[in-house]
């Protein structure tokens, strides 16, 4: 299962459960995200394919108590989490938090919105249906993957936002929330998975980054010239890489950072 399922992200890690013979589960807080996810699921699958979706607000523990004891009484294990919710400020996007927002005036609503999601969010997830996998009579009792970025890694350079003829305090900034999450993200992360280690669950961090989604030329040309490969990445090349982590073919990795960047954090 996973959180977040209605964007393009989650899309791509369920097609990565559905290749590996599982059923996702697909938890957003939007219905209208997730209904159009699982249209797409179902055309490029076998329509015979299971896929679960439920409109949930991953910061409410109420909530997602709910759908674990429904999906435990209905296949009576949960095997994979993957953790993916935050609100993420995209160029190619209308997001709130991507917008010309300084450090010294950044709203504290937004922080807190922005850490609610992405951690809080995060950490409720791994509380709720890591109990159901550390209850498991399976010996390998579960796996969870949470999906952080190279902003978990690197400070965003603010450069690649930048529009020309613009003022400056009308620029684009990545604001500091998004970095904090992604960094707090690979903390959880080495926690858990060293909490978790002896009871055969398994916690790591996917670190995507610079993923193509139809933004303009000129973001393009820029993010791709700090990335040594000399491109964004596409959506589709990182499947295998959750389907291997996700699976009993990463068996002995725990607590461990997989980067997807193009090798842009090796400069």
């Amino acid at each position: 299962m996973r959180n977040h399922g209605g964007g393009l992200i989650g899309e791509r890690h369920a097609k990565a459960v559905l290749s590996g013979g599982g059923i996702p589960v697909l938890l957003d807080i939007s219905s209208a995200g997730l209904e159009l996810v699982k249209k797409e699921l179902e055309s490029s699958f076998d329509v015979n394919k299971q896929i679960e979706t439920y409109k949930v607000d991953i910061t409410d523990n109420n909530e997602l108590n709910k759908i674990k004891d429904a999906l435990m009484r209905k296949y009576g294990h949960i095997d994979i989490l993957i953790n993916n919710a935050a609100n993420n400020p995209k160029m190619e996007g209308g997001s709130q938090n991507m917008d010309a927002i300084r450090f010294h005036n950044f709203p504290l609503e937004i922080w807190n919105s922005d850490i609610s999601v992405g951690l809080t969010g995060a950490f409720l997830c791994s509380q709720v249906f890591g109990s159901a996998m550390e209850n498991s009579k399976n010996v390998n009792k579960g796996v969870i993957l949470n999906i952080s970025s190279d902003y978990g890694l690197i400070s965003p350079d603010q450069r690649v936002y930048r529009r020309e003829g613009i003022k400056e305090e009308q620029q684009l900034v990545k604001p500091i929330s998004y970095s904090v999450v992604k960094h707090g993200i690979i903390g959880m992360t080495k926690y858990l998975a060293t909490y978790w280690a002896k009871t055969g669950i398994r916690v790591n961090t996917l670190c995507p980054a610079s993923l193509f989604n139809n933004q303009d030329s000129e973001f393009v040309k820029k993010i791709s010239e700090l990335i040594p490969m000399g491109r964004m990445s596409d959506p589709d090349e990182y499947v295998c890489t959750v389907l291997y982590l996700i699976s009993d073919a990463s068996s002995y990795m725990t607590g461990s950072t997989v980067v997807l960047d193009g090798g842009r954090t090796s400069w």
